[in-house]
This record gives structure tokens, sequence and C-alpha cells, in this order.
């Protein structure tokens, strides 16, 4: 009877161990987010401007939003392409990348910490400012086509047309995160079915395709969840690189959002926005979460 409670008191002092060690996170967790959401749900149903009191409207903001606004058609149209074209670039570049370091090479510590770079980068103010200085009208790329004889009156961000590709470029640019996943996944795949498949005569590009790329689908399909959600939340390059323009050409939803809260201060609409991205984003991952049976593979299920 002694042991057994020594047993429970022990077992007392371990929890509150564990519950010490993920305070920082839960606090964080709490104040941070969960706190904020409320509130952000709250104010989405009210008429708020952060000077007036909060008036409570109903579904008013969101009804708006569905019938009367059409900038939110457009920035959800920008976002929407951004996400499609975007997402597969970045993750078949990742992957290229990934298969390419897994080989052995001099300096391979070196090459992987490189290309890692953008990625802890790529989403700074610095990096979106230097990169409009690349595009714009005297950047490098201006200059470079002058050379081979093409000249243009208007640099690539100042093209409705080729605006929003240059954002997408710069995407595509911070693959490192994903190449990371990649790479760790390519280390796990057994040794021996490639072995089986040389010994058979198979060609590369055939193990690619029946070995690497269905026991890469675990991986392929978190860096997809990832990818989509981070590509919905695009902001930063919108926003210092083009500002939204021209005419609207890459204004991005949360660029968008951001305009209705701090521009026109009507952050009850703003709320309402921030909440339809996170159904818009919840129903993709719920897509995504149960097509996987159909194309994920999981070793562990087999037979």
């Amino acid at each position: 009877m002694k042991q057994k409670k020594s047993k429970t008191i022990y077992k007392k002092q371990d929890n509150m161990v564990g519950y010490l060690m993920l305070a920082p996170w839960l606090v964080g967790f709490i104040g941070m987010w969960l706190i904020p959401a409320v509130i952000s749900l709250y104010y989405s149903f009210t008429d708020f401007n952060l000077l007036n009191t909060p008036k409570i409207i109903g579904f008013a903001n969101y009804i708006r939003v569905f019938t009367e606004d059409d900038s939110f058609i457009q920035a959800l149209k920008v976002t929407f392409l951004y996400v499609l074209i975007l997402v597969p670039l970045r993750l078949a570049f990742a992957l290229f990348v990934a298969m390419l370091l897994n080989k052995k090479h001099v300096g391979l510590g070196l090459y992987r910490t490189l290309y890692y770079v953008p990625s802890i980068i790529g989403g700074s103010i610095a990096v979106s400012v230097v990169w409009k200085q690349i595009f714009g009208n005297k950047g490098v790329v201006m200059t470079l086509l002058s050379v081979f004889g093409i000249h243009q009156t208007t640099s690539l961000l100042g093209n409705p047309k080729t605006a929003l590709s240059v954002i997408i470029l710069m995407g595509v640019w911070q693959f490192g995160s994903s190449m990371l996943i990649f790479l760790s996944a390519l280390k796990q795949i057994p040794f021996a079915l490639y072995e089986s498949a040389m010994v058979d005569g198979a060609k590369p590009a055939y193990t690619f395709v029946k070995i690497t790329l269905p026991m890469l689908t675990p991986t392929i399909f978190f860096n997809l969840i990832l990818q989509i959600i981070n590509g919905f939340r695009v902001f930063t390059e919108s926003y210092v690189i083009t500002d939204g323009g021209p005419l609207d050409s890459t204004l991005s939803y949360v660029l968008y959002l951001y305009r209705r809260a701090f521009t026109y201060f009507d952050m009850g609409y703003s709320c309402a926005l921030a909440w339809i991205l996170v159904a818009i984003i919840a129903v993709f991952t719920v897509i995504i979460f149960k097509s996987q049976k159909s194309w994920v593979y999981y070793e562990s299920e087999e037979g």
C-alpha cells in the first residue's frame, strides 16, 4: 500500500514537471492566439472602427463581403492563382534539389545550408525590398533585357500581366524548408528497393515513378498542407514589392484584409474577412485529408 502511494506521488510530481515545461507554450497559445481569435470572431459580427464602441450587427459584414465587395473577389482570385501556381512549382523544385543533394558531393553540408537560407530570410522586409529593386525600372532584370536588345518602358512589376509572376518566383525561391523535409524522407527509403530494381534492369525514370514517388507520398502530403496554408497567408511580398498593384493584379487576400483594418479602420469587416479565410483554408485542408486514401502510400498499411 505504501509502495502504491509513493508511485502515485511520483506520478503527480512527474506530471507537474511536464505541465511546467509546457507552461510557456500554453501561456503563449492562450494569450497570443486563442483569446485574440475569440475576440476577432466577436468583432466580425459587429460594426467597429477602433474608435467607436462595437455594435452587434449580426451577419451583415459577411453578407456585405459576398454581395457588395468587388475587391474581395479580386483578392480571392489573385490568392487562388498564387497558390495554384506556387505550390506545385515550389514542391517540384524542392524535390528536384533534394534528390541532387541526396547524393554524395564535396561540401554537401554547405550546399544544404545555402539552399535553406532563402526560406529563413525570404519573407523578410529587407529581401522584399531587394527583390523590388532587382525587378524595378532600373533593376538588374531591365538592364539585362536592354543589353539583349529588349527595350521596355514598363518593368515586370509595373505590368499587370507579369507582376504576380515576380511574386510567385520569389515564393518558389523560398523552397528550402520543403527541400530539407524531402531530403530527410529520401534518406528513409530502403536502398534494397533500388538494388532490386537495378537487378531487374529498371531505368532511373522507372525507379523514380515506381519507388521514390510512392515512398514520398506521405511527405508530399505533409508539405502540400503546409505550403497551401502558407500560400493563402502571403502578405509581405505583395505589400512591400507592389503594394497590391498594378491595378490590383497582386492584391493578396491578407493584404486586402490588412487594408480594411488599418487603412479604412473597418475592423469588424476585416475580422469577417479573416474568418472567411480560416474557413477557406479549413475546407482545402479537409479535402486534402479526405483524398489521401487514394494517393498517399503508408508502408505500415501494406497488406
